[in-house]
């Protein structure tokens, strides 16, 4: 699969599944995956998706404006950066931000989160 059509489809995955099912990112990260929210960062599956289901709103809507992408080492891995909106339910502005993921190959030939880095831009 050519690797843009490959970075657009894991991120319109990732946060619909963001958007609707937060638990279920679960599958998208492994044991030795690390998050870097905010400048905190959780490493494990469970405690990544225990920090994203605890953040202070439930409903929310990522609407995205860029993603790039580039080849990552010889096993196949890929950088994906994002930048993009994301909306809260009740505020009438929504906030800008950016996330970098770093996706590595499992031989069932789907890809896992090793390394996520989020952060909200302030003007």
């Amino acid at each position: 699969m050519d690797p843009d059509a490959l970075a657009k489809a894991f991120v319109e995955h990732y946060y619909t599944t963001f958007d609707t099912n937060r638990p279920g990112l679960a599958s998208l990260y492994q044991e030795g995956s690390m998050l870097t929210f905010e400048g905190q960062k959780i490493q494990g599956s469970q405690n990544i998706v225990a920090k994203l289901t605890s953040l202070p709103f439930q409903q929310c809507h990522h609407s995205i404006t860029t993603v790039d992408c580039q080849p990552s080492g010889v096993n196949g891995g890929m950088l994906v950066f994002v930048s993009g909106n994301l909306q809260l339910a009740g505020e009438q502005h929504a906030l800008k931000f950016s996330q970098m993921f770093h996706l590595i190959p499992t031989q069932q030939g789907s890809y896992y989160v090793l390394n996520d880095v989020f952060r909200l831009n302030y003007a």
